[in-house]
């Protein structure tokens, strides 16, 4: 198998310039490797810094000291390292983060929100079209809602929109951030069943999933981020 994502002695710590310059210790020494076709699934107490690691693995923290190797075009790019430009690029085309919340943009409807990272892609608008609408409809977002902007969605069904967005055509790194806390059970086995195919058809996925049950059926792997807690 490829090894997807590799992280070397990664450590991370935050400087509070707002009380006098205070660090405040996350984890440290943190080493893994996940490869195509795994899910990793960031273990550990709240607070325990796995959303930081979530950050750190897409780019948007820098770590304290490490680096990180993501496979993209063939080749393993340390994305701490990496100019802005290649960062941009390798989102674009590798790495992707599915968070719980959707950004919203005024005035542009769900569907075409669904559609645009296929259209990045260089599928035409007919075929994007198609498989943003069969997307929405999986995650069972009404079709009277399609053409509208979400802005006035609930919670809920924002974060399917966010959802079908992010696996209407996956990267081949996902990182995702609690998916499933403000559905019903029934969009929750949905998000399991994208996650497991995305995994089948080969994406390497790091996330974090508070549900217990829904956790146990994406993981292929744990990793407990409370075993590199960095004492104070």
């Amino acid at each position: 198998m490829t090894t997807m994502i590799h992280v070397e002695n990664v450590a991370k710590e935050f400087t509070l310039h707002n009380q006098g310059g205070v660090r405040l210790p996350v984890f440290d020494a943190v080493n893994f490797s996940v490869e195509a076709g795994e899910a990793l699934v960031l273990a550990g107490a709240s607070g325990a810094g796995k959303s930081s690691l979530l950050r750190i693995l897409y780019g948007n923290y820098r770590p304290t000291s490490g680096h990180i190797h993501i496979t993209h075009a063939g080749r393993p790019i340390d994305i701490v390292q990496a100019v802005p430009r290649t960062v941009l690029d390798i989102r674009r085309r590798t790495l992707g983060f599915v968070s719980q919340f959707l950004r919203v943009i005024p005035r542009v409807s769900a569907l075409d929100i669904v559609r645009d990272p296929v259209l990045a892609r260089g599928i035409s608008p007919e075929q994007a079209t198609i498989r943003a609408q069969a997307m929405l409809a999986r995650l069972n977002l009404p079709e009277r809602l399609w053409n509208l902007a979400p802005a006035t969605f609930s919670g809920g069904e924002q974060q399917r929109v966010n959802i079908a967005r992010s696996f209407v055509d996956p990267s081949a790194i996902m990182l995702i951030d609690e998916p499933t806390a403000s559905l019903d059970a029934t969009n929750r086995d949905v998000v399991v069943e994208l996650i497991a195919e995305a995994r089948q058809n080969g994406a390497a996925i790091v996330g974090i999933f508070h549900d217990e049950a829904v956790r146990e059926r994406v993981a292929t792997r744990y990793l407990d981020i409370t075993d590199f807690r960095k004492a104070a």
